[in-house]
């Protein structure tokens, strides 16, 4: 059985250390037992003290009328949330409305966490400890108790909520008039998930199709204005499964991002940075006030000679000039490798090339989406960092005075380490689920594309549902082959047959090791 054991004693000459089993997992190989190891593994915790649980019941829920006479009203106003089908905590609605001038307003409506979570609660301890929701395969593993995450906090639709809200005056080209943030009360008309609104924006027909449409214009606009400006749109293929009963893969799909996955994207982004530049933009010689930043540096120069030298010897080439021109060549190159069998290799090794993007007090700016400020403000029911933003937004909206930026810095670091934590989980989940895929398709034959090559072997990703495994080798019988790593690719000593990196090749299922999480196939032609 699979259990959690705790270190209790490692003597100095004894080879094994000793513990004591403090929680029983159950049978390896069961789906239940396998993701509670996954969440075990990158320390994050497998429920919530009862503590805890016992400060969310306690939770008053009902709106006063003092606390609706002090907040602006969006009830009367058409307003929306768009999630994906199976989402349970709605952050953020949209709002609009036709001004006399011809211009528009749109209301981006954020969950207000703050009201109920106090500074210092056991739930804001937990959710602080946590730092993040984390996103395994089949289940989410909330940063806050479920009454607040799924219930009390999520914007459903035809009920009152409170909002921290951003509202902007807008021209159809994406051009920003006016802004206002505050405290609000809203009412969702409708929860529409991204397929039913992917419709509607390609047919132009259905339920609201005319502020639908408006909102999708304003946003395509802002996205234009963003490229412009030197943003990256970096291209993450996300794997879903269908799962049954039992929580074992049917299905292997990959998620596209469409129109109406855009639409809520650009008015987060625009909302996230003029909350940044709200607090960050200072005039004359003020200093800028201590605040939560979503930054992003430059590339390191000598990284980023060595990927455009990798991909130059794959034919594409890139222009490193300036910012602009850096930024326009990163996107060429994205179209080009679109559905080729590098395509995921270079995407892996660009975004390896750039900073990692975190949490921090000092504001150097977002570079990959050429944002001099940006935030987190749009999704405090699963991250941490955006609920610190709205408590210290409202500070400063009060008039509040200036933060301890030492003790603030802190709890980014914390911050951008957890999120760090809960992608690798959220990683190994997936790898776990794609061999547990392929575990009774043993002996069967795949489509796939070489994507990496070691001098142990090839990597192959299968076409169609991206697991990814290794052809050793050892296993390749009709040559010796070995590794030319200066061009990605291993040559066949007597007969010269190469392997490189976006060739397509089939290929057997030869053994699935789902403990490592490993898959081998063996080639069988290329």
């Amino acid at each position: 059985e699979k259990v959690v054991a705790r270190i209790t004693d490692w003597p100095e000459h004894s080879k094994n250390p000793f513990g004591e089993i403090v929680h029983v997992l159950g049978k390896p190989g069961v789906n239940q037992v396998e993701m509670q190891s996954i969440l075990v593994e990158f320390d994050f915790p497998l429920g919530f003290p009862k503590a805890v649980e016992k400060e969310a019941v306690n939770i008053a829920t009902r709106i006063t009328d003092k606390e609706i006479a002090s907040r602006r009203d969006f009830r009367d106003l058409f307003t929306l949330t768009i999630d994906p089908e199976d989402a349970k905590d709605y952050d953020d609605a949209l709002s609009i409305k036709g001004l006399e001038n011809g211009n528009w307003e749109v209301g981006v409506h954020i969950a207000d966490v703050s009201h109920y979570v106090g500074v210092g609660s056991l739930i804001d301890q937990e959710a602080f400890k946590r730092g993040t929701s984390v996103y395994l395969v089949d289940r989410v593993i909330p940063m806050l108790p479920e009454k607040l995450s799924n219930n009390v906090c999520s914007l459903r639709p035809n009920e009152d909520k409170l909002c921290f809200s951003a509202v902007f005056e807008m021209t159809e080209d994406g051009h920003v008039i006016g802004q206002w943030f505050g405290k609000t009360i809203i009412n969702s008309d409708r929860r529409f998930n991204y397929e039913e609104v992917q419709k509607i924006i390609v047919g132009n027909k259905g339920e609201y199709v005319e502020k639908i449409m408006i909102l999708h214009k304003i946003a395509s606009a802002l996205r234009i204005i963003r490229f412009k400006n030197g943003a990256i749109n970096f291209q993450t293929q996300e794997v879903k499964f269908n799962l049954d009963d039992e929580g074992h893969p049917v299905s292997v799909y990959i998620k596209e991002q469409k129109e109406s996955n855009h639409l809520i994207e650009d008015f987060m982004l625009l909302a996230n940075r003029r909350v940044a530049e709200y607090i960050g933009k200072v005039k004359g010689r003020q200093k800028p006030k201590p605040f939560v930043y979503r930054v992003h540096d430059t590339p390191n120069p000598e990284k980023l000679a060595t990927f455009v030298q990798f991909v130059n010897k794959l034919g594409y080439k890139m222009n490193v000039g300036g910012h602009i021109s850096l930024a326009k060549s990163f996107n060429s190159l994205f179209r080009q490798i679109a559905g080729k069998g590098e395509e995921n290799m270079i995407e892996t090794i660009a975004i390896r090339t750039m900073a990692k993007a975190e949490y921090a007090t000092q504001n150097i700016g977002h570079y990959g989406l050429a944002f001099p400020h940006y935030t987190h403000f749009t999704s405090p029911i699963r991250r941490y960092p955006d609920l610190m933003v709205h408590r210290l937004l409202d500070h400063y909206l009060q008039g509040g005075q200036p933060v301890n930026q030492a003790e603030y810095e802190e709890w980014c670091v914390h911050s951008s380490e957890m999120e760090r934590k809960a992608i690798e989980a959220e990683r190994a989940s997936i790898k776990y689920k794609q061999a547990e895929y392929l575990l009774d398709k043993i002996g069967e034959e795949f489509y796939g594309l070489v994507s990496g090559v070691s001098k142990w072997g090839i990597y192959v990703e299968l076409a169609g549902n991206k697991c990814e495994g290794m052809v050793r080798l050892q296993d390749l019988d009709d040559d010796f082959y070995y590794l030319d790593e200066d061009n990605y690719q291993v040559i066949g000593q007597r007969h010269g047959q190469q392997y490189k990196l976006g060739d397509k090749v089939r290929v057997r299922v030869k053994k699935i090791d789902l403990s490592k999480k490993q898959m081998d196939f063996e080639m069988i032609e290329p």
